[in-house]
């Protein structure tokens, strides 16, 4: 075997340690402080150049032989693992406080939760976790009191015998008889759909392989409709009609994506009449319908697919109500006649369109109508009555929060199904009464200590950038700060695919406020803050503003004193973590640390590579590289194309190996890159879950461990040890 030098540190520490003979007490120490400087010397990947050209330039990339498809070649396996044991040994000294953090968020958690249940057709769903368990347990019951529980699903039992486990689906069949499920155990979001007798709990012998992990029951009860994915691209692109107890082999294909820049998804209408096919690309939208009873039916195209024409439709009789762009950058509400719906020109306006006004979507009821906008950054929702056009909007008191509806499955209710948070309000979820307005508080989540919400504030500002503003929210301990520059502060942020991230409640984020952090989120360009223009400069060739967006906010809080220069820490994940990666090459000296998840670094190899999954269907938030203005535009900020000789902040980078959405080779690359650059001795530490893919740890509390190693790098960083 050949020991590359990252296998040399470790093999030398075994042999320090591996004497047969007992050394004296003078030799045990001298063996002991040897070992001790070996274990934190950083692993040093091996370079294999390698060549890769297009337009006429070329790059070379050391480290491509980190790529392993099959996530079992040995030597890089090996090169995890002693990164892993180097993070490990690098954060030995905290970990007294990384375990009283995780019992410290282990302990605000509830452990016998009841989620409020949800009415679908005769029944009451809902989800329990009880005691140490790490996943959910399922119930159903005919009343919202739930007098006659039925356990539909415990995935405690079903995950018993796996690393990582994940459930989707549960999706009932109209008669309330069967339930499908899809089981991961992987960590690639491919699922096996699996069929339960709810009657006598037993399993089907039907199991449908490599789909999205959801399917549609037609009206029958006995057929069902499911996305199959490419095993390689991960790209769900063909719908399959399955009947129950026929091989999948026989499942009949009745639509199939050719187009790789769209993804795919299935749903039915809400009076249980209509199933849709959505398509949807980064640039463009629409759906294809078939009949819910026929179970010959073949899908149908609404209209013909139109670049950068997005829409979306829901049925109230014999109407559409369409969510689009058509004519309106911000989105505006049209209905149609469902036979006239295949022509534009018949569709007409229910809300224009609005200049500063972005419509996000829509609740139909028989007698209501509710649709939520946004407004300068703020989400609200808004009730119509359909018969006399009174509106009711829904109010609440914080300055920023996050609202939105869940669970409204009957068109005869006349009450809404709210879910509400803030950065001070745990989640709450209210049901509103849409004739009056009035709202009934039915849980809020519980946090467990001696949480006060009024021990803490929340702020909604707006900071100057070099070309516009930019909305930024803020939380912190009221008694903890002082707007002096002395609080350390984290600033957290994403900005892309058009994803706002609305402030929210976390209880684990309390650990970081009571030792006195400042929490912000910069709502950077590339979200949909401030509407649809907001993303829309922020993706392709304006990416740019991003960073700099994120940057500006960094150097307006520290001006305006919400945290200390010399304590300022960010953090971002995936999409973020390209974030993170473009705003350290760019303003390194900003940052006391970082913490870049799942990051998102190489951009110019992957956008090259279509083989890679998610890469074809993302041309339209980056660009095709193919092309060469795209090319270069994406080279002049990919983290890992861009690493220089210079300082860098102190980093955590984390991933999963069998991450489906950003590889694990690219955060590998990168660090393996920045540690070869970097003129600094700050920390440089990259933690691979072996197990887990993008989304982390599965369990409730398994997953906090990944939190408490965040926040103890951050923590040590600034001086806080306790």
């Amino acid at each position: 075997m050949k020991h590359t030098p990252f296998v040399l540190t470790f093999i030398s520490l075994a042999i320090l340690g591996g004497c047969n003979k007992a050394p004296d007490v003078e030799q045990s120490a001298k063996v002991e402080n040897v070992a001790a400087k070996i274990a934190v010397m950083p692993p040093v990947a091996k370079k294999v150049p390698y060549e890769m050209s297009i337009h006429g330039d070329t790059r070379i990339d050391d480290y491509y032989w980190m790529r392993d498809d099959e996530r079992k070649d040995p030597e890089v396996l090996s090169y995890l693992e002693a990164e892993n044991a180097y993070t490990d040994a690098m954060l030995a000294h905290t970990k007294t406080l990384q375990t009283r953090l995780f019992e410290e968020l282990k302990g605000r958690i509830q452990k016998d939760d009841d989620s409020v249940p949800v009415k679908d057709g005769e029944y009451y769903y809902s989800s329990q976790t009880r005691g140490d368990n790490e996943y959910a347990t399922y119930v159903r019951s005919s009343d919202f009191a739930g007098t006659d529980q039925q356990v539909i699903l415990d995935v405690n039992e079903l995950a018993k015998e796996h690393d990582y486990y994940a459930v989707s689906g549960l999706d009932v069949s109209p008669n309330g008889n069967l339930m499908a499920y899809g089981e991961d155990t992987v960590s690639r979001r491919i699922y096996n759909i699996k069929i339960k007798d709810l009657s006598t709990g037993k399993l089907l012998e039907d199991t449908l392989k490599g789909t999205n992990g959801s399917v549609v029951w037609a009206n029958d009860n006995k057929t069902l409709y499911y996305i199959k994915k490419d095993l390689q691209t991960l790209l769900g692109y063909q719908v399959y009609r399955h009947t129950l107890g026929t091989p999948q082999a026989e499942d009949e294909l009745v639509y199939e994506e050719t187009d790789t820049s769209y993804y795919m998804g299935i749903s039915k209408s809400k009076d249980d009449s209509e199933i849709y096919i959505w398509h949807s690309s980064t640039t463009a939208s629409g759906v294809s319908v078939l009949s819910a009873d026929d179970v010959k039916a073949m899908p149908k195209r609404l209209i013909e697919r139109e670049a950068d024409l997005e829409y979306g439709i829901s049925k109230l009789g014999n109407t559409y109500y369409i969510v689009t762009n058509l004519n309106a950058v911000n989105f505006q509400l049209m209905k149609v006649d469902i036979d006239k719906a295949g022509d534009k020109a018949n569709w007409q306006t229910v809300i224009p369109a609005r200049d500063n006004i972005k419509l996000e979507g829509i609740d139909l009821f028989n007698d209501y109508l509710v649709y939520q906008q946004r407004e300068m950054g703020q989400s609200t929702i808004i009730a119509r009555n359909l018969t006399t056009g009174k509106e009711i909007p829904l109010s609440f008191n914080d300055s920023a929060y996050t609202i939105s509806t869940y669970g409204n499955n009957d068109l005869n209710s006349d009450t809404l199904r709210v879910y509400y948070t803030s950065m001070t309000t745990p989640a709450s979820s209210y049901d509103v009464n849409l004739a009056i307005g009035n709202k009934t508080l039915l849980k809020q989540q519980k946090v467990l200590g001696d949480f006060s919400a009024d021990n803490y504030a929340s702020e909604r500002i707006f900071v100057t950038a070099r070309d516009g503003k930019v909305p930024v929210s803020l939380v912190y301990r009221k008694d903890m700060f002082k707007k002096e520059g002395t609080n350390p502060l984290l600033q957290y942020g994403y900005g892309s695919y058009g994803a706002t991230m609305d402030p929210t409640f976390s209880s684990a984020r309390l650990s970081l406020l009571d030792r006195g952090f400042v929490f912000a989120i910069a709502h950077i360009r590339g979200s949909q803050m401030l509407g649809r223009p907001w993303y829309e400069d922020g993706k392709l060739l304006t990416k740019k503003n991003t960073f700099n967006d994120f940057v500006d906010v960094t150097k307006a809080l520290v001006e305006q004193k919400y945290g200390a220069k010399d304590k300022i820490f960010a953090q971002g994940g995936s999409a973020g973590g390209l974030l993170m990666g473009a705003v350290a090459n760019q303003a390194p000296e900003l940052y006391k640390g970082m913490v870049a998840a799942v990051p998102f670094v190489d951009v110019v190899t992957t956008m090259l590579d279509a083989s890679i999954p998610l890469t074809t269907n993302e041309y339209g938030e980056w660009g095709n590289p193919n092309e060469k203005e795209y090319y270069e535009y994406m080279l002049s900020y990919s983290p890992y194309d861009q690493v220089s000789k210079q300082d860098y902040p102190n980093m955590l980078v984390t991933t999963g190996l069998h991450d489906s959405q950003v590889q694990y080779f690219e955060p590998a690359k990168w660090v393996a890159k920045l540690r070869d650059y970097k003129t600094d001795d700050n920390k440089l530490l990259f933690k691979i879950d072996m197990e887990a893919g993008h989304g982390g740890a599965s369990g409730r509390f398994k997953r906090l461990e990944d939190t408490a190693l965040n926040y103890v790098f951050m923590l040590d960083l600034a001086g806080v040890d306790k």
